[in-house]
């Protein structure tokens, strides 16, 4: 492959959109770099010393939450669905109350560094590690998708391939986390949302100015399409359709609320990438008033970037001889490239640049080291073995990642493969949590089996619901592997303690 077809594919962007993009950039890793400097102990990487701001771990904790499918598949769906995404933050809200109220205080109690220690206080080190390896799966995986997310929309607007894309961005992630850990993490996120918020602001206003009528258009047009519908009520209750639709339509109210509050407590309450920027705040207080104050931020950004996919539906609506991109995935980095001016362009590339350099490397080798390799692979290590082997990870698990973004970059629909993809092992997370919270069970080896049970389930429903052999939503597997963890985690491990049976 000759050099300049592997780098350069033709792009619109200006000197002022690069100037734009590297010092929007270059300040943010400078940010890193620098609050993360003088890491001198494994509590200090993973952990910040427990000297971080709340309002800095709020921040840190929406940036994390949104990534580049927020900022590109979140329009895309507005624009050719509607606004029922939505509906998930409902019962995301719920969530996070309950974590600020049992999943935090666990937590602290035990004084965690990864969440995972909290399984092995409360069954055993054969749950921790069970617990630690589908966190594994699940945020490479999903990370994965978000990583190419990014790394696809950055490539159409700068005319780069996807391979050189993923490296850049992979090689960038890699300095400043394994320089600065957790503390580069967090503030680096404090930029971004703040870019965020900023390029989104920007994007309605340009669009708005664009659209004969402006907002006003924008609702109707976009209104009269069905593009700002909410809620799904699915069909009415007695109709012979209706169990069908509950069962197979993943965006009717009562599944997608549902699905958001079981979801959210796994992904929040359950997943090291979220959960350790909570951490990093010195008491349980302020780590609970960070994460009931985190709604406000996400749903803000939600609501904004939502909205970006209605203008762009009622802006090529008035357009119809412009020309839309070979995929509306990418309807929004196409509109960009094609429509925006300079400067305004650097600045939505930056955003999405930043959106793809935060990254899960200091959860994953927090979750690595913490649970797997100083309890059991090298037990006798100082404390600069273990600091030193952490950087090594970073560098290990952003090589993984990178190899996973470019096999993801070849599929569609890339906000709901994000989805699915938690759906898989969040219920046997979630299960597997909420039988440590809520009850007295004490079995661990039933907990590692009622996990994997759950595990391979929930991925034969999904594999059988994909080739449409059975009419089953991705949002049931969630709820079903939380259930189907948590009751035969209840049941075998009641009839063991019943039985005598050792269980540890």
């Amino acid at each position: 492959m000759e050099i300049q077809n592997f780098f350069i594919g033709g792009s619109s962007l200006t000197w002022q959109d690069y100037t734009v993009l590297l010092l929007l950039v270059a300040g943010m890793i400078f940010v890193g770099l620098y609050f993360g400097r003088e890491e001198k102990s494994t509590h200090d990487f993973f952990l910040g010393g427990k000297k971080i701001p709340w309002w800095a771990a709020c921040l840190s904790f929406v940036a994390t939450e949104i990534s580049a499918v927020t900022l590109i598949a979140v329009p895309a769906v507005a624009y050719m669905e509607n606004w029922e995404y939505a509906q998930f933050f409902i019962g995301s809200v719920l969530a996070r109350v309950v974590i600020a109220f049992l999943f935090i205080p666990a937590f602290y109690r035990y004084r965690c560094t990864s969440i995972y220690e909290f399984l092995q206080h409360r069954f055993g080190a054969a749950t921790q590690i069970a617990g630690s390896l589908l966190f594994f799966i699940t945020r490479l995986l999903a990370s994965g998708v978000r990583l190419m997310v990014a790394c696809l929309a950055v490539s159409i607007l700068i005319g780069w391939s996807i391979i050189p894309t993923i490296l850049l961005f992979s090689a960038i992630c890699i300095l400043y986390i394994a320089w600065g850990g957790i503390k580069a993490v967090v503030w680096t996120n404090v930029v971004q949302t703040l870019t965020f918020l900023l390029a989104g602001a920007v994007a309605i206003g340009f669009l708005l100015s664009r659209i004969d009528g402006g907002a006003a258009a924008v609702v109707v047009i976009a209104g009269n399409a069905g593009k700002l519908q909410v809620f799904n009520w699915g069909p009415a209750p007695g109709l012979a359709e209706y169990l069908r639709g509950l069962l197979s339509d993943p965006n009717i109210f009562f599944l997608a609320t549902l699905n958001g509050f079981f979801g959210s407590m796994a992904a929040f309450g359950t997943d090291q990438e979220l959960m350790q920027r909570l951490l990093t705040v010195e008491t349980r207080q302020a780590s609970q008033k960070t994460m009931l104050l985190t709604p406000i931020g996400s749903f803000l950004v939600m609501v904004i970037f939502l909205f970006i996919g209605a203008c762009l539906y009622a802006f090529y609506a008035q357009q119809p001889g412009l020309p839309l991109p070979d995929k509306l995935d990418k309807i929004f980095p196409h509109f960009i490239e094609q429509t925006m001016p300079p400067v305004m362009r650097g600045l939505m590339l930056a955003a999405i640049v930043m959106a793809s350099i935060d990254s899960p490397l200091s959860s994953l080798t927090s979750s690595f080291v913490t649970d797997i390799y100083r309890p059991v692979i090298f037990t006798s290590g100082t404390e600069g073995h273990y600091l030193f082997i952490s950087r090594v990870c970073v560098v290990v698990f952003g090589i993984i990642l990178g190899v996973i973004a470019y096999f993801f970059s070849h599929l569609e629909k890339f906000l709901w493969l994000a989805f699915k993809i938690g759906g898989v092992t969040y219920g046997s997370l979630l299960g597997v949590f909420l039988l440590g919270l809520l009850t007295n069970r004490r079995c661990n080896r039933v907990n590692v089996a009622a996990m994997a049970f759950s595990a391979l389930g929930m991925l034969a429903l999904l594999i059988l619901s994909e080739k449409r052999i059975i009419p089953l939503g991705w949002t049931w597997l969630l709820l079903l592997g939380t259930f189907l963890t948590f009751a035969t985690g209840w049941l075998l491990g009641e009839k063991a303690e019943t039985a005598g049976t050792s269980c540890r």
